[in-house]
């Protein structure tokens, strides 16, 4: 088993050292999953994936406009395989793990998310995520034409006025739509977003030792990121890791030496060493 788990461990580092834009999300999501659950097989899950592309694949005869795109969408993950948003058990920290999500067919926006855009990205669509205030949403195109989709609510079309409705729920009545919330999400957001509500509910519950773990995934996904490490680092100084903490920050100011907020970082090492003295 230890040989199985540094193979997918070396696959999904393999995947997020690309410089490419687009990842193979649905493969990356399932390996970051692994690293939460190393004891599980992948092999069903990996091919329910498979499974997923080729029905897709079938649900897009003669169907070209985008509608009809989303209509497949639906078709197939949701009418098809199952799938739904848990809207009785949404905080449930297994919303967010993607193997939990296959098993129990239900899961976060962003989860499902991710399984549809693998879905259409099978077969060459572009799809990207979109980070709405408070609910992940994804934006299909074609031929310069856009649509905005509910990943949650079955793929459901989004018209302005749902929108709105998402918006006045967050902020109140008086607030507006506003441009920033149509800000696309990348690939490495996407799986960040996906990390955070596991890290999350984990500190939620006081499970410092799964919060750590799931830091180490989120520094894989954007190691240049200096929130995620500072976060990572404080949390093991709190457990009294504090080797392992100096050791994630001599790293992180050797590969980014001229990065904003290193300053900070320096101070935090000084701080640390001095509880090793």
């Amino acid at each position: 088993m230890s040989n199985l788990i540094s193979k997918h461990h070396q696959k999904l580092i393999s995947i997020l050292a690309e410089h490419n834009e687009l990842l193979n999300i649905g493969y990356a999501a399932l390996l970051l999953a692994h690293l939460d659950l190393p004891n599980r097989d992948l092999t069903n899950y990996l091919l329910e994936l498979d499974l997923i592309a080729e029905n897709m694949e079938k649900a897009c005869v003669k169907k070209n406009s985008l509608a009809e795109q989303v209509q497949a969408i639906s078709e197939t993950l949701f009418d098809l395989h199952g799938y739904s948003g848990d809207t009785e058990s949404y905080d449930d920290p297994q919303n967010a793990n993607l193997i939990r999500v296959i098993d129990r067919r239900k899961g976060l926006p962003v989860a499902l998310g991710v399984l549809i855009i693998h879905a259409s990205r099978s077969q060459g669509w572009n799809i990207l995520g979109i980070n709405f205030p408070g609910h992940f949403l994804l934006r299909l195109t074609k031929a310069g034409e856009h649509v905005l989709i509910d990943p949650f609510n079955k793929s459901h079309l989004l018209l302005k006025e749902d929108l709105q409705k998402i918006i006045t729920r967050i902020h109140g009545p008086q607030a507006k739509l506003q441009p920033e919330f149509f800000r696309i999400a990348s690939d490495r957001d996407i799986l960040i977003r996906l990390q955070n509500n596991i890290k999350t509910r984990a500190l939620r519950d006081n499970n410092t030792h799964r919060a750590i773990k799931i830091l180490h995934s989120m520094n894989l996904i954007q190691p240049k990121n200096l929130g995620i490490l500072a976060e990572l680092v404080l949390l093991e100084s709190a457990e009294g890791h504090y080797q392992s903490a100096l050791k994630k920050i001599n790293h992180f100011l050797e590969q980014n030496s001229l990065s904003e907020g290193t300053s900070y970082l320096i101070d935090l090492r000084e701080n640390l060493k001095r509880n090793l003295n």
